[in-house]
Formats: structure tokens, C-alpha cells, sequence
């Protein structure tokens, strides 16, 4: 039994969520470490359906929670509705999906881990991140807490024993004193409600739930629908063994160059010794969570040669740089954040052949402020579109009007036949992956009731009326515009 709960504070959030507040002066920018509950208990229980803390995922933050709270004395148990290690990394499986952080930025900042290990490409791809995770275990021994294809369907906290009552999928109940969910910002899939999905003869699925088997493209007529992250990735990916490809965009995505290399195992065993001690701590200063930050000078008060090269400099680089790493006023000034968009549609016109499609994937004016909304990162996408097999239909002009047993019914009345749709349609993000859960507070409201009216959270870690829950790389915190790692490793 559990007979005690934390009252945070604030004068105590320091100490209790080891909030750093210089990721940069971006308002919502944090930067968390593994949760430090300085406080001792009155009861010790190592009872299975008794942990200490119950942790919900089991990515990079729900691993880096488990080695941390493991540490310092703590019976936990992480639930884990996959079958393996890896959170958003396990699930997204589809063909291309890699990382849009270079090395060493997207790893784990353990001394014991990242001495040891070497990436194969300076920005990974699926595969290598499930060989690492399965390195990490290797290492830290985390699958000895965990329990796989556990789904938690709901919690609530028992006020009487100051104790969080969580249901797992498999009929059980775990008494927890605190919960920690480590959800992450996209792990519940988002389809539209497109009439006549149910009906489509062929083969099809969402991004987030690729087979891990796999699915055979090659020689078929294969349909995209959504042009974001992973959408982008896909494409370029088969693209390259389908008989024809149908893309349907409905917002052009302004995809940032990967510039993507093979860092030889030399180079990156001489910057471990050189550098990674002070690209973990650097990290925590800047923007975004990266080893490089805006630049202190503003867009308008340079001349249009040093501008330029500098934009040449940054597109050469590769990454998030010419975003995260541009003129610092690129987010507060529309003239300044008009060249950026000049300067981009101008590199991507150069690389598409036909004229129509330039404007529906660069177009003349800015679909909305440069870098406002999360670019990703690409290798040959562009060049997709000059194929001949590669038909782009914009939803802006003929939308979606159903699903047929054959393929897509456009609002124009063409029937575009499929073999195989892939939804690349993002997710219910940020909240949702918390809010699919049952989770029922103090005042007897389930967390998606709460949030429905007003979100609030404080500062991005917990909110108020749920004791002893707190989230990492949810609502209200860096998120979306932050480095995930950086995010849930920080300290």
C-alpha cells in the first residue's frame, strides 16, 4: 500500500522533474533529465503489480526513465505495446524511414553506450536503429523491466491509497506510486475517414503500421496519400521499383536536403575522444537541441552577397541547418523568412522539369512562413517527379471523394487504379497518444476530457488533478521543433 503522493511545488519542480531551462530563450524550449523524486517512502514494495513506477513505452524515453529511476534505487516496470524496443522506431517500418537527426545527436548520451558503438550513415535508417536499441539492452539490460506486447488501457488514481491503478490489455492491474508517460509525440496513427476504404481490393496500410515482413512493390501501381516526414520517404523509396506511382500532396512540403554520407568507424572514434563531450553539452544551449544554433545576426542586416553564401554554406551542410541553424530572425521576420523561402523554392525549381509541377511542389508564394511548420529531410524526392512512371495529383485543385475497390475516385472524376495505397497521413499527435489511454484524474475527468476545451500542462510535464503522472515530449513542451533525444536525455 501506498501512503504518500508529491505536492509539486514550484519551488520544488527543480529538483523534482531537473528541468534545465537553456535548451534556448524559445519559450517553450526544455530540457528534461530522468525525473529525481527526492523523497524517501514510507513503504518499500518490489511486488510485481507494486512497482515504484510504472513506465508507459518503451523508446528512448522510456528507456533513458528505466536506466535512471533504475539507478537511483527504483522498482520499475515499463509497459510496452510492441513487441520489441524502439517506441516510434519499432512501428514505422515502412520503406525509407530513417532519422532526420545526424549522428551523434540521435542516440543515447551514455558514456558506456555511444564509446562502443558505430553507426553505418550519418543519418540512420530503421533498421540500424533496432540493431542499436538491441545494442543498448546488450549494454544496459533494460528488457529485463519491460513487458512487450502489453498495451495500458486506462489508470486512474486511488486517492485512498495515493497509488495510480493501471489496466493493461492482458486483464491485469498494476498499484504504481507514480506513473511516467513516455508515449511520445506520434505513436497513434492518424486515417482520415475517407468514404469507401473498407472496399479497396488491394493492399493497404498506414506508415506507422508497415508489416515488419514487409510489403511487395515492386511492378505494382502504388498509391501515396500525404506528403509529410514519412510520406517523403516512402515516395523517394519506391519510387524506384514501382510500375507507376500516384502521389496525392494537398499541402508541398519544404523538404530540407539530407546530404546524406558514410562516416567512416576512424572519423568517429576520433570525435568521441575530441568532441562528443562537448556536443552533449553544447546541445543543451542551443535553439533547437542540436550541435549547431541560429546564427546571432539578423537576415535584413547583412548584404545579399554574405546572405546568399550563407545560404549556399548552410544548403551544402545538410540537415536541419538551413532551418535550425539560419539567420535568427528567420521566425519573427516575414521579409527575412521571404528570403529563406525564395532562396529554397529556387534550389528545388532547378532540380524539377516540368513547369506545372514546380508550382504545385515550389510554389511562387510561400504556402505558409518557411519553417513554421517541421520540413524533413530528403535525398532524391524532387527528382522523383521528372520520372515518367510518377503521376502528382494535387488535392488543392481535386480532392479525394472516395476509396474505390480499385483505387481512388478524384473529385475531377478520374479513377486512379492501385495495387497497393499507402496513407502516409501522420498522426493524432502530440496529445493523442495519451489520450487514447483511459486515464481518469482526481476530479473524475479522463484526460481527453480535460484537454477537449483547453490544454494545459505544466511546463510541458504534468497537469494539474493527475498526482504523480508526469509525460516527456508531450504537449506544450520542445517537441515537435526539438531534437527527441535531446529532449528526453537532457541533464
Amino acid at each position: 500500500m501506498c501512503k504518500w503522493a508529491i505536492v509539486a511545488r514550484p519551488s520544488h519542480m527543480n529538483r523534482i522533474f531537473g528541468i534545465c531551462y537553456k535548451l534556448s530563450d524559445f519559450p517553450i524550449s526544455l530540457c528534461l533529465k530522468g525525473y529525481h523524486f527526492d523523497m524517501a517512502s514510507t513503504t518499500t514494495s518490489t511486488a510485481e503489480s507494486h512497482p515504484d513506477v510504472v513506465i508507459v513505452g518503451a523508446g528512448f524515453g522510456g528507456i533513458y526513465q528505466l536506466y535512471l529511476l533504475r539507478k537511483r534505487g527504483y522498482n520499475v516496470k515499463v509497459f510496452e505495446a510492441g513487441a520489441d524496443l524502439g517506441g516510434t522506431w519499432y512501428w514505422n517500418a515502412y520503406p525509407g524511414a530513417r532519422v532526420d537527426s545526424d549522428i551523434p545527436i540521435y542516440e543515447l548520451s551514455i558514456e558506456e553506450l555511444w564509446k562502443d558503438w558505430t553507426w553505418s550513415e550519418k543519418f540512420p535508417g530503421q533498421k540500424e536503429l533496432l540493431r542499436y536499441f538491441a545494442y543498448v539492452d546488450s549494454k544496459l539490460d533494460v528488457k529485463r523491466d519491460i513487458q512487450f506486447n502489453t498495451r495500458v488501457l486506462g489508470a486512474n488514481f486511488d486517492t485512498a491509497s495515493d497509488c495510480w491503478a493501471v489496466k493493461t490489455e492482458d486483464g491485469k492491474t498494476t498499484y504504481p506510486r507514480f506513473m511516467v508517460l513516455c508515449t511520445g509525440f506520434a505513436s497513434k496513427p492518424y486515417i482520415p475517414p475517407f468514404k469507401g476504404l473498407d472496399n479497396f481490393k488491394g493492399i493497404w496500410h498506414h506508415t506507422a503500421r508497415w508489416p515488419h515482413e514487409g510489403v511487395g512493390l515492386k511492378g505494382k501501381r502504388v498509391g501515396v496519400i500525404g506528403t509529410g516526414a514519412s510520406g517523403v520517404q516512402v515516395i523517394q523509396e519506391c519510387a524506384l521499383e514501382v510500375s507507376h506511382l500516384t502521389v496525392f500532396q494537398r499541402t508541398p512540403n519544404l523538404a530540407l536536403p539530407m546530404n546524406q554520407s558514410n562516416p567512416s568507424e576512424e572519423f568517429q572514434n576520433k570525435q568521441k575522444i575530441e568532441t562528443y563531450r562537448d556536443t552533449y553539452l553544447f546541445r543543451k544551449t542551443t535553439f533547437a537541441g542540436f550541435h549547431y544554433d541560429l546564427i546571432k545576426k539578423n537576415t535584413v542586416d547583412v548584404s545579399d552577397e554574405e546572405r546568399n553564401a550563407t545560404y549556399e554554406d548552410l544548403w551544402v551542410a545538410g540537415g536541419f541547418r538551413f532551418w535550425l541553424g539560419n539567420y535568427e530572425d528567420l521566425f519573427n521576420n516575414q521579409v527575412s523568412n521571404d528570403y529563406a523561402y525564395t532562396f529554397w523554392r529556387d534550389k528545388v525549381r532547378e532540380r524539377v522539369n516540368h513547369p506545372v509541377r514546380k508550382e504545385i511542389l515550389a510554389p511562387t508564394v510561400a504556402p505558409h512562413p518557411f519553417g513554421t511548420k517541421r520540413p524533413c529531410l530528403e535525398q532524391q524526392y524532387y527528382e522523383v517527379y521528372n520520372q515518367s512512371n510518377v503521376d502528382l495529383i494535387n488535392l488543392q485543385e481535386h480532392s479525394i471523394s472516395e476509396i474505390t475497390e480499385i483505387g481512388v475516385l478524384t473529385s475531377d472524376g478520374v479513377e486512379h487504379e492501385l495495387d497497393v495505397l499507402i496513407l502516409a497521413t501522420g498522426f493524432d499527435a502530440v496529445t493523442g497518444s495519451m489520450t487514447q489511454i483511459d486515464i481518469k484524474g482526481t476530479d473524475g475527468l479522463f484526460i481527453r476530457e480535460k484537454w477537449g476545451p483547453r490544454l494545459k500542462t505544466y511546463l510541458g510535464l504534468t497537469t494539474a488533478n493527475y498526482p504523480n503522472m508526469f509525460f516527456l515530449y508531450g504537449p506544450q513542451g520542445p517537441t515537435a521543433f526539438c531534437n527527441g533525444p535531446t529532449c528526453v536525455v537532457c541533464r
